[in-house]
C-alpha cells in the first residue's frame, strides 16, 4: 500500500523518431511479459479519446488465461482519489465541511487532546496511526476499523506534518458511508463509477469478487509463479477493481471538470502546513512538478499488484498502468510510455533543471564512517543510514546528495512514509545527528551503542504482554541471544528480535524498547515502527520454568481484544456439525473455496492458495481474515448448500459444487 512519483533522471530519456511506430515502442516497453507469465495492461488517453489499450502477460497463470482490455486489478492506493472524491461531493452539498471534528461522524474515536479535521484525513496530516503497522500484532481477523479506532496515540500533533496514512482513508470511507446512508461501495457506484460509465469499476471485498475478468496477483517462487493473494490478505474494508480504461476515463473526468467545480478545484488543490509550506500531497492525488511539466497522479501496490495513474495537464495526456506481479514498477514503466512514447523531447531549459536535480552536490565526501543505527532522542524511533555506490541513504530511501562535510539532502526527498518534499540532514559529531524537516520540525537522534545482553538480561523480559489497543496478548521468550515474540492468533506466529541497544530490540523496521520500574523490575515495552509510535504493551507476569506465565493481577477485559473460540463450545448450538459445512463452493473464475475440517476446526482455502483457520462467531456464521464472515445456508438435513460471504457491506452467495 506505498506512494510513489516520478524519478526525475526518466524524463531525460530522449524523444524517438516521430516515425516509429508508437504500438511498436509500447510493445517494446512491455516485452518482459510472456504467455508463460503475469503481466501488465497499460491505457493512454490523448485529448480525452482513449489511444492506447493494451494488455501483456497472464491474468491467471494456472489457466493461462491471458490479460485482456477488460481485465480488472486490484488498484491499491489510487482508490484514495475516489474517497477523497466522494468526500468533496458531500461537501460540496452541505452534508459536511472539510474543517469538521472526525468525532462528529465517529464519536467512539477517542479524544486525543487536539481536533483531526476531515481536511487532516485527505491530506494526510492527521497524525493517525497507520493500521498496517499495527497489523502484524493484532488477533487474525481483526477488524482494521475497529483497529483504528481503538488507538488512543497520535504519531503527531494533528495540522503539524505530513505523514502518509491509510488509516485516515478508511476512516474517510467510513464516514462517506455514514453521512450518505449507502455503504461506501453503492456510494461510488452511485455517484462516481455509473455516472462517468467506468461500468468495470467497482469497490469489492477483494479481487476474487471482481468477476470473471479479475487478473490475480502473483510473485516469484522460484522459476515458477504462485498466487499472492490470500484469504487472509488482510485489506481495509476491500479494494477497488478497475482496468486501465475506466482509470485512464477517471483521470480525463478530472481533467474537464466533470465531478463539478467545487470537487475539481480541491482535489488538486495541494495542501499547506501551518508554516506556509505547501506539499505535494493535495486530496488523494500529487501534483508535481517535473522538468517536464506538472504531473498529477498517484500509485498504488497491492499483494501483488502494482499501479500508477495520472496525467500531464500540458500534453492533454492521461496514463495508467497496472500489473499483476511482484516485484515491477507500474511507475516506472508508465514514465517510459510518457517519456518515449507520447512526450516531446526535452528543451535545453528543462535538460539543464533535470540534471540539476541529480547533481551529486559537494563533491569528495567521505560517508562511510556516517552509517550506522541511530534512535530519536525523544521517541525512540529507530533510523538507519546506509551507503550505496558511496552516497549516503536513509534505509531503502534514495541516496542523499551532500551540501557540507556534514549535511546532505535528497535529490528529490523521500523518508519513508514522512515528508515527500525537503529535508536536511546533519551530523552535528559522529554519533549525534540532527534531522530539518519541510515542516520546519528539528528532531535529534544519537547512534546505537553495541550492547550485549547477558542470559539474565534476556531472562528479565520473559513473560506475558498485552496490549488493549490491538487487542492482542503475547508471551516474550528468551533465547541464547535473542528473544522471541509468540503471537498466538496474529498473522506471524513468532518474530525473533535482535539487540540494538540496551533494553531495545529490533525485527525488520520494528523496534521493541523494555522500561523498568524503581525496583528494576521489566514492567512494559514500547513497540513503534515508522506508520505507528508509541503502542504500550503492558507485561501480565513472568514465565515461570513450567514456560507459563505467573499469576498477575489483570485489568477489566477490554471488548473484542480476543476473538471468539474457533470450535465448537458451550456457546455454540450442539445441532451445528461442522463436516456438514465441509465441502467446495464456487467462486470466480472457475475457482473454489475449499472449506475444510482438520483437527476440529474448519478452514477456508481457495483455488491455489494459503490455507488459513475460520473463527465460530454465532449461529453458521464464521469470521475469516481481513474483516470477512462466512454464512453458510443449511439444507434440512443440516447439509450446507450454499455460503454468503460479506464484508463491509458486500455480500455473495458461494453456491455448493461438492
Amino acid at each position: 500500500m506505498k506512494m510513489l512519483s516520478f524519478v526525475v533522471a526518466a524524463l531525460l530519456a530522449g524523444w524517438p523518431a516521430y516515425a516509429q511506430d508508437r504500438t511498436a515502442k509500447i510493445d517494446t516497453i512491455f516485452n518482459f511479459a510472456t504467455a508463460e507469465t503475469p503481466g501488465c495492461a497499460v491505457g493512454v488517453s490523448q485529448n480525452g479519446s482513449v489511444v492506447v489499450n493494451k494488455a501483456y502477460g497472464l491474468a491467471d497463470v494456472e489457466k493461462r488465461a491471458a490479460l485482456s482490455q477488460s481485465s480488472r486489478f486490484d488498484v491499491g492506493s489510487t482508490q484514495k482519489q475516489f474517497t477523497a472524491a466522494s468526500v468533496l461531493l458531500l461537501a460540496e452539498e452541505g452534508r459536511l465541511s472539510l474543517t469538521d471534528d472526525i468525532r462528529k461522524y465517529l464519536p467512539e474515536l477517542p479524544d486525543y487532546g487536539h481536533t483531526i479535521t476531515i481536511d487532516n484525513l485527505l491530506t494526510h496530516t492527521a497524525g493517525l496511526r497507520d493500521w498496517t503497522g499495527i497489523l502484524p500484532m493484532a488477533p487474525e481477523g481483526s477488524n482494521v476499523l475497529q483497529l483504528i479506532l481503538r488507538q488512543r496515540g497520535l504519531n503527531f500533533v494533528p495540522g503539524q506534518q505530513w505523514s502518509y496514512s491509510n488509516s485516515g482513508y478508511e476512516l474517510a470511507k467510513e464516514i462517506v458511508a455514514r453521512v450518505s446512508g449507502m455503504s461506501f461501495a453503492e456510494f461510488t457506484r452511485r455517484r462516481l463509477f455509473e455516472p462517468l460509465g467506468m461500468t468495470a469499476t467497482a469497490y469489492v471485498p477483494d479481487i476474487l469478487h471482481a468477476g470473471a475478468n479479475a487478473a490475480l496477483g502473483y510473485q516469484k517462487d522460484g522459476s515458477s509463479w504462485k498466487p499472492y493473494m490470500r484469504l487472509g490478505n488482510n485489506r481495509a474494508g476491500g479494494a477497488i477493481a478497475s482496468t486501465v480504461r475506466d482509470m485512464v476515463v477517471w483521470q480525463d473526468a478530472l481533467a474537464s471538470g466533470k465531478l463539478g467545480r467545487f470537487v475539481t478545484k480541491k482535489i488538486h488543490e495541494p495542501a499547506r502546513l501551518p508554516n506556509g509550506r505547501t506539499l505535494t500531497y493535495a486530496r488523494g492525488l500529487m501534483v508535481d512538478s517535473t522538468p517536464g511539466g506538472l504531473v498529477i497522479s498517484h500509485s498504488g501496490g497491492a499483494a501483488g499488484y502494482s499501479t500508477w495513474m495520472g496525467r500531464i495537464p500540458e500534453h492533454n495526456l492521461s496514463v495508467a498502468v497496472s500489473c499483476n506481479f511482484d516485484p515491477v514498477s507500474a511507475t516506472n514503466l508508465a514514465g517510459r510510455v510518457i517519456d518515449d512514447v507520447f512526450l516531446p523531447p526535452l528543451t535545453d531549459e528543462q535538460r539543464a533543471l533535470a540534471l540539476a536535480a541529480t547533481r551529486t552536490g559537494v563533491p569528495g565526501v567521505d560517508v562511510t564512517s556516517r552509517v550506522g543505527l541511530f534512535f530519536d532522542e525523544r521517541t525512540g524511533e529507530p533510523m538507519r543510514l546506509g551507503v550505496n555506490n558511496g552516497r549516503l541513504m536513509v534505509a531503502n530511501g534514495p541516496p542523499l546528495v551532500p551540501v557540507s562535510a556534514t549535511s546532505f539532502r535528497p535529490p528529490r526527498a523521500n523518508l519513508f512514509f514522512r515528508s515527500q518534499d525537503d529535508f536536511e540532514l546533519s551530523f552535528l559529531d559522529s554519533d549525534h545527528i540532527e534531522i530539518k524537516s519541510m515542516e520546519g520540525q528539528v528532531t535529534r537522534y544519537r547512534r546505537a551503542q553495541p550492547w550485549t545482553p547477558s542470559p539474565a538480561d534476556l531472562r528479565a523480559v520473559d513473560g506475558r504482554y498485552e496490549s488493549p489497543e490491538i487487542g492482542s496478548s503475547f508471551e516474550i521468550v528468551s533465547g541464547t541471544n535473542t528473544i522471541a515474540m509468540r503471537l498466538e492468533n496474529a498473522p506471524e506466529q513468532s518474530l525473533e528480535l535482535t539487540p540494538v541497544a540496551r533494553e531495545t530490540y529490533m525485527v525488520r523496521m520494528v523496534m521493541v524498547r523494555f522500561r523498568r520500574d524503581d525496583s528494576g523490575k521489566v514492567v512494559d515495552f514500547e513497540y513503534s515502527n515508522p506508520l505507528a509510535a508509541g503502542l504500550r504493551f503492558t507485561r501480565l507476569g513472568a514465565r515461570t520454568t513450567a514456560g507459563h506465565a505467573a499469576a498477575a493481577p489483570v485489568a477489566a477485559p477490554v471488548a473484542a481484544t480476543k476473538a471468539p473460540a474457533a470450535v465448537p463450545s458451550a456457546s455454540t448450538p450442539s445441532a451445528l456439525r461442522l463436516e456438514g459445512l465441509a465441502g467446495e463452493y464456487e467462486l470466480a473464475g472457475g475457482r473454489t473455496l475449499a472449506i475444510l475440517l482438520e483437527g476440529g476446526r474448519l478452514h477456508g482455502q481457495p483455488t491455489g492458495q494459503e490455507k488459513l483457520p475460520l473463527t465460530y462467531v454465532s449461529g453458521t456464521t464464521f469470521s475469516a481474515a481481513a474483516g470477512r464472515s462466512l454464512t453458510f445456508t443449511l439444507g434440512a438435513d443440516g447439509r450446507a448448500t450454499a455460503v454468503v460471504m460479506s464484508q463491509n457491506g458486500n455480500e455473495r452467495t458461494l453456491p455448493r459444487v461438492r
